[in-house]
């Protein structure tokens, strides 16, 4: 590896996403627990996790530095947050395993018809459903890693006003739900286009 390709790896936005794959054993021990304590910090990580995926993204535009390592390693480092999560917290029913299923399928078929199309010199732009759905996936699994009542707001305890999180992170699944099926067709549909040419 010559030092001028080392040294464009190593900048802010990659070690932010290299930081996000860090993160993600660290999700998984916390999730070994069904516990309220285990589920808060496991949605604290799984927090941190998604400002990192906004910020190394907004760094890497405004620094100009937007290598084809961080291109490559990005999307990866969002889908396997969620597959982890996802996937650690099927055994305590809080999500359906269709559901589940559903998600991870749609990435893996994405992530092989952007391989061909990328091995074909073709670039096909990822559309802002895609965007849209990686946020409802985000915010969705944050209240399911909670799960239970909440009755504070901005940290300060409220009498009057009790949030379900998991009925709160279910609402957002099925938004993301729809949204990835959606966004996976439209994926699809471009892809055909393209292709075809």
């Amino acid at each position: 590896m010559s030092e001028t390709y080392a040294k464009s790896i190593w900048n802010i936005p990659n070690i932010l996403t290299l930081l996000r794959i860090a993160l993600i054993p660290v999700l998984a021990v916390l999730l070994l627990s069904p516990s309220r304590e285990a589920g808060f910090w496991a949605a604290a990580v799984f927090a941190i996790a998604s400002i990192t995926d906004w910020l190394d993204g907004y760094l890497a535009r405004r620094m100009g530095i937007v290598t084809v390592f961080g291109k490559f390693l990005d999307p990866i480092a969002d889908k396997l947050m969620v597959m982890a999560a996802l996937i650690m917290i099927l055994p305590f029913n809080r999500v359906p395993a269709w559901m589940v299923l559903v998600i991870l399928g749609r990435e893996i078929i994405i992530t092989g018809l952007r391989g061909i199309a990328s091995s074909e010199g073709i670039v096909i732009s990822a559309s802002d459903l895609g965007k849209f759905k990686t946020i409802f996936q985000m915010v969705a699994i944050i209240g399911l890693l909670l799960h239970y009542d909440y009755n504070w707001f901005f940290g300060i305890p409220h009498p009057y006003l009790t949030v379900n999180m998991h009925n709160a992170g279910m609402f957002y699944l099925w938004i993301a739900t729809i949204m990835t099926v959606w966004s996976g067709v439209d994926y699809l549909a471009k892809f055909m286009k393209v292709i075809t040419r």
